[in-house]
């Protein structure tokens, strides 16, 4: 158990074969709705975390730090709390911590089963600006690395 803890606190890296992301519908906190085709023709980093997960809350100014370096030039993300985190919890932590990203609820766990059965948080993916998933991380990121990966995906056409 505890090697597997490590293991995933490492950032495991998961590269897919360029998959189209899935058509999941999120709901945000505000009460609209987004599908991964909204965000065409961005770059787009979307996590499943929870606000019980401590490595999720712990790279949370990470994920915040790449959202203001790169939103300018077409980047998003888009903050994905599981269905057993309590929606009060998840509203109150955006809150407090201002998270200036979409935060969705993923009440009924349908976004989670539709990104390939997501039940680890952290879970992060990238997306390209055509809608395929890029890389996928289990545990936190390398923050370098993904900069370096953001940096090649915002400068394609």
């Amino acid at each position: 158990m505890a090697a597997s803890a490590g293991l995933l606190g490492a950032g495991l890296l998961y590269s897919t074969s360029s998959s189209k992301a899935p058509e999941a519908t999120f709901v945000l906190l505000d009460g609209s709705l987004r599908t991964a085709n909204d965000f065409r023709g961005k770059v787009t980093l979307v996590n499943f975390w929870a606000t019980s997960c401590a490595t999720c809350v712990a790279e949370m100014p990470m994920i915040v730090r790449t959202y203001e370096k790169y939103h300018s030039r077409g980047y998003e993300t888009l903050a994905v709390a599981m269905s057993y985190d309590p929606p009060t919890y998840v509203v109150n932590f955006a809150s407090t911590r201002k998270l200036p990203f979409a935060v969705a609820l993923d009440n009924t766990g349908a976004a989670a089963k539709a990104w390939g059965d997501v039940k680890v948080t952290p879970t992060t993916f990238v997306v390209n600006k055509h809608g395929n998933i890029v890389k996928r991380y289990v545990g936190k990121p390398n923050f370098d690395e993904l900069d370096k990966l953001l940096e090649e995906l915002l400068a394609e056409t």
